[in-house]
């Protein structure tokens, strides 16, 4: 795990070392063990190493294949290297390419032997989470390539003759070569969703790479506006056929679930596991006992207010498994201490990212430097309740042909139990209830119209949501969980909060393999009668009744409490900053605030909390908006 940078076009070469040099110091959070750079013609790479695989300085990058050809910075991990190292050190008959000799134990150089052998064909062979830049010196272009899931970030910004690359967009900004400029178009999509989605960012030109794409860039060609190419969908995965029986199903999806997890205890650091106490987490905790010799270390966060803590569950599941157990207890007065630093660790603004922020530094701070997380379960085995509320509203799409007075009731009924009546109006409103119109809805965290009286005459948001008809209701919900709220929100914050402590977090529920089974299943295999049901059924005998039947908390902080209170000061200025920015309405925005220090039940904390991010995240970065 790492953090990488580079330019190509750039003909100067003391500008580009200088900007390398700038931006590799931009990230030495996220690598504080070596770091290394590449400056040739039109061409630089820099790296921050986190050390996991091959300790020693054999693993320095830039790495250089054999022959010297190609030059790789890298940043991730590579799960079946060992496996696609045997493969390479041998040639097969007929194969124009000789067996790689290897001189690493690292999965860096099983990348660069992959590449030279296979090319762009290399990714479909790679099982991990990666984001990776190789340089040829041969052909002269640069290949650059992005896990399936989106689960490490790589960011670009293009401009005259150049292309800029990094693992966060403020390493790019220290470059000098990026323009600091708020993207106007991207503060609806901010304000309505806490986030802004690839391959947009809040910086005007700079974009993300998306999950399972990759780019290809000819020195010559910088100028040339750049493609994405997609080599793996959600979308495009197969349906099961035939369909398994359902305690074949389930043998399926433990045996998947249990080598995901062994995959990823290979490493050559101390390791350990998030454990909240819910199914999720406990399942990981569960596996890892049973796949490993020793004690599985776990890291849980207790709140001094109890109705917000899981701690007892988490301890539960701990005692159990006999596991190394370390609980993080969190107090407002430590909370408002890690407050600055937390929010400078932000590389893209969100309201969400805290509790990861907190939980990670305490988990490195007991010199751990890898920790595996139940992230992503939820979204795979339909573990909201949204899965069952946009079932039973494609079910009942047809009713859209009704006259109008019928909608809101039927959708009252459907979504009273979560939803705003904000959100039921806006449901009453569509056009019908196909999910490409009701999952943007249920997402948002702010109604459009809300927003729009936020901002300045301008702003727009067009989310348009990629369907598979062939793909079941469930599995539909589940591609756009997992192409829009996993990683634009959840796996953006993990990744840049848990850097900012250098520490690597894996998700075991996000390998390829168990996704594309789990996406490949009929609904009917798939409801969530009881929470996780097909989850559940697969790890029978791993956790107890109550943690299993228990009412989902989720992890979150006591916002409304400590916003109204001790973190009133930080909250209010931010708010009053913001309002007086050009794309703002002054007066509706501070009047939300208003609202929600009178504690109006119509704005809750979530509605301004991202707002209070947003202006920090723009200050700390200096950022003309």
């Amino acid at each position: 795990m790492c953090g990488i940078c580079g330019i190509i076009g750039l003909k100067d070469k003391e500008i580009a070392e200088k900007s390398i040099s700038l931006m590799n110091a931009a990230i030495a959070h996220r690598g504080p063990d070596d770091e290394g750079s590449f400056i040739d013609n039109g061409i630089g790479l820099g790296h921050r190493r986190l050390s996991i695989i091959d300790l020693s300085a054999n693993g320095h990058e830039p790495m250089f294949s054999n022959d010297g050809r190609f030059a790789l910075v890298y940043n991730g991990e590579l799960y079946n290297f060992k496996t696609l190292r045997l493969e390479l050190q041998r040639s097969k008959v007929g194969d124009t390419e000789p067996a790689y000799s290897f001189r690493t134990q690292s999965d860096a150089e099983v990348i660069i032997a992959a590449y030279q052998r296979w090319g762009a064909e290399c990714l479909k062979y790679f099982n991990g989470m990666y984001a990776f830049a190789i340089w040829d010196k041969q052909e002269e272009e640069l290949f650059i390539a992005r896990d399936r899931l989106g689960i490490k970030p790589l960011y670009y910004w293009q401009g005259d003759d150049k292309i800029v690359f990094a693992s966060e967009i403020r390493a790019l900004l220290k470059s000098n070569l990026v323009p600091r400029k708020l993207d106007k178009s991207a503060l609806c999509d901010y304000i309505t969703f806490q986030t802004v989605h690839a391959p947009a960012t809040i910086v005007e030109d700079v974009e993300m790479l998306l999950p399972g794409h990759y780019l290809l860039i000819k020195r010559s060609e910088a100028n040339v506006p750049v493609k994405q190419q997609k080599y793996w969908a959600l979308q495009d995965i197969a349906l099961q056929s035939p369909v398994k029986p359902y305690e074949q199903i389930c043998k399926d999806v433990k045996e998947l679930f249990f080598a995901s997890v062994e995959r990823r205890l290979v490493s050559d650091v101390p390791f350990g596991a998030f454990l909240s106490g819910g199914i999720d987490s406990s399942l990981v905790v569960a596996a890892m006992s049973q796949l490993m010799r020793e004690k599985v270390r776990t890291f849980s966060v207790s709140f001094e207010e109890s109705e917000f803590s899981e701690a007892p569950y988490a301890a539960q599941v701990a005692k159990q498994y006999n596991a190394e157990h370390h609980e993080i207890k969190l107090s407002l007065k430590l909370f408002l201490e890690k407050l600055p630093e937390a929010m400078s660790a932000l590389d893209h603004p969100s309201g969400d990212g805290m509790n990861s922020y907190i939980v990670s530094e305490a988990t490195k701070n007991a010199g751990i430097t890898m920790a595996l997380s139940g992230l992503g379960s939820d979204e795979l085995f339909a573990g909201y309740p949204l899965f069952k509320r946009l079932y039973k509203l494609e079910k009942w799409k047809w009713v859209s042909g009704f006259p109008f007075i019928s909608l809101p009731f039927y959708a009252m009924n459907l979504v009273k139990h979560s939803a705003t009546s904000a959100k039921l109006l806006e449901m009453a409103k569509l056009p019908n209830w196909e999910l490409k119109n009701t999952y943007p809805l249920t997402r948002r965290n702010m109604m459009v119209n809300e927003a729009m009286q936020l901002l300045t005459p301008g702003a727009s948001f067009d989310k348009v949501l990629n369907i598979n008809p062939k793909h079941g209701i469930l599995s539909k919900i589940t591609v756009a969980e997992l192409s829009n709220y996993l990683p634009d929100i959840l796996l953006r914050d993990t990744d840049q909060m848990s850097m900012a402590h250098a520490l690597e977090v894996r998700v075991p529920f996000l390998d390829y393999t168990l996704v594309e089974y789990i996406i490949g299943l009929p609904d009917n295999v798939k409801y969530p009668h009881t929470t996780k049901k097909l989850l559940t059924d697969s790890m029978k005998g791993l956790l107890p009744e109550n943690i299993i039947n228990r009412k989902k908390m989720g992890f979150t902080f006591p916002w409304s409490v400590w916003m109204r209170n001790d973190l009133k000061p930080f909250c209010e200025s931010n708010i009053y900053s913001l309002s007086e920015r050009e794309y703002f309405n002054k007066n509706n925005l501070q009047s939300l605030w208003q609202r929600f220090l009178q504690g109006n039940p119509r704005t809750p904390w979530y509605k301004l909390w991202h707002l209070v991010a947003l202006e920090n995240w723009i200050k700390e970065n200096k950022i003309d908006a």
